[in-house]
């Protein structure tokens, strides 16, 4: 990672607050740069627009966070943190569920969780460990929606749901990029991508319910 003037700040460790009001600016600070990040890209991003995005003075974003790399570890430490919880509730959840009301839940979940991580991309694309990074967010997501198929489908071996949660997770890309425009589309598309899940997932959990 190319070195600049928002990371050749002395080496420390960043400030952990203890009071309440130091881990609300904390979290105004993690917000604010998030947004930027997700807008503009790391690189582009600088200590004192994070700042002035969260409404605080440059010294102290300096005070918890000595530069933007401990920032960006701050971020991927908190996405990593919310998609563990977003996929174990997702698990909790398909207890209620059938395989069809699962498929709904499943086509439409990035799309609601990616507001809660959405500079993670960002992230990814500018860190020398982007590899890992990606590895450990899609192994939480495949392990997250095999989960929650097992336990919607109990007689499902780990195996076979691993390789349905890979065709899950790929289809939910889909639905996200087709949202956004990001992959080819038109009006009715999305709801044929929903309802095709759900003809999926019916057809393969079915034989591994139980009654």
């Amino acid at each position: 990672m190319r070195i600049d003037s928002n990371t050749s700040r002395e080496k420390r460790t960043p400030l952990q607050p203890l009071r309440s009001t130091g881990r609300q600016r904390v979290e105004e600070l993690l917000a604010a740069a998030s947004d930027l990040m997700a807008e503009r890209g790391y690189e582009a991003t600088t200590m004192a627009e994070i700042a002035a995005r969260a409404g605080a003075k440059v010294g102290s974003l300096y005070r918890f966070f000595p530069n933007k790399e401990s920032v960006a570890d701050a971020l991927v430490q908190r996405h990593i943190a919310i998609l563990e919880e977003e996929y174990a509730a997702l698990a909790l959840r398909a207890t209620r569920l059938s395989p069809e009301e699962l498929a709904d839940v499943l086509i439409e979940f990035l799309v609601t969780l990616r507001p809660r991580v959405k500079s993670l991309p960002a992230l990814m694309e500018a860190r020398t460990d982007r590899m890992e990074i990606r590895d450990c967010a899609r192994g939480h997501a495949i392990a997250g929606i095999a989960a929650a198929l097992r336990v919607c489908a109990p007689g499902l071996d780990e195996s076979l749901a691993r390789d349905i949660a890979v065709v899950v997770l790929n289809t939910m890309k889909i639905l996200q990029g087709m949202l956004v425009k990001d992959a080819p589309t038109t009006p009715d598309a999305p709801n044929e991508l929903r309802r095709m899940n759900r003809l999926y997932l019916s057809d393969r959990l079915a034989p591994f319910r139980r009654t």
